[in-house]
């Protein structure tokens, strides 16, 4: 076995709820996002994990905290897996956002990786520490078990990058709050995704639509 990555998205807060850009606004979990990081707590408790890592952000940290519980281990905090910035849309809806940025909306849409946000940053600059923040991972922890907390954006673009996809492209790869994806690292250019998005922790009611 090389690296095992456990990638998980964040549970649920508000703004998820209400479909709101949330970037790197600080949003904590909602109490339906607390459930949902307490069914994927229970699915991992049996596992041994030689870390758990998470994103600065609360809504990162609280489903950490939740999943470390079992294990009695401290969840490292790396603000490099933190979401993309998306400046000004922060908070507002896409609804809102078309209407009120239509040509940048559009250019956004077909080009993420080269088009900035103002205020924000482009997906080509989460890519960047994203894999960063991965590749340290893998190289301190080479033939063991790691949890890695993060967002929708973070894991799209660590995946995508795995599989060397385009990454104009990341928003088709759908990301739930509290899903599983695995990556196996047997080095860095040869990773295998093992699973992608599982929700089969969360009861019905609690897997967003």
């Amino acid at each position: 076995m090389g690296c095992r990555v456990f990638l998980v998205r964040h549970g649920e807060t508000v703004w998820n709820k209400d479909s709101r850009i949330q970037g790197q606004t600080d949003i904590p979990l909602s109490e339906k996002g607390v459930e949902q990081a307490r069914a994927l707590s229970k699915r991992l408790e049996r596992l041994n994990f030689a870390g758990i890592f998470s994103s600065n952000l609360s809504r990162a940290r609280e489903t950490a905290a939740i999943i470390a519980g079992p294990h009695n281990r401290p969840v490292e905090v790396i603000p490099d897996l933190q979401e993309l910035n998306f400046g000004d849309w922060e908070g507002m809806t896409m609804e809102e956002i078309r209407k009120e940025y239509a040509s940048l909306t559009r250019a956004w849409w077909s080009n993420p990786l080269t088009t900035r946000i103002p205020g924000g940053e482009t997906l080509a600059e989460l890519a960047e520490r994203s894999v960063r923040a991965i590749r340290s991972i893998i190289e301190r922890y080479p033939e063991q078990q790691v949890v890695v907390v993060a967002h929708g954006g973070t894991i799209r673009s660590i995946v995508g990058t795995v599989l060397g996809l385009d990454l104009n492209q990341y928003w088709r790869l759908r990301q739930d709050n509290a899903s599983l994806s695995i990556i196996e690292f047997y080095n860095w250019d040869k990773g295998i995704l093992m699973l992608y998005n599982d929700c089969s922790h969360l009861s019905e009611g609690f897997i967003c639509q």
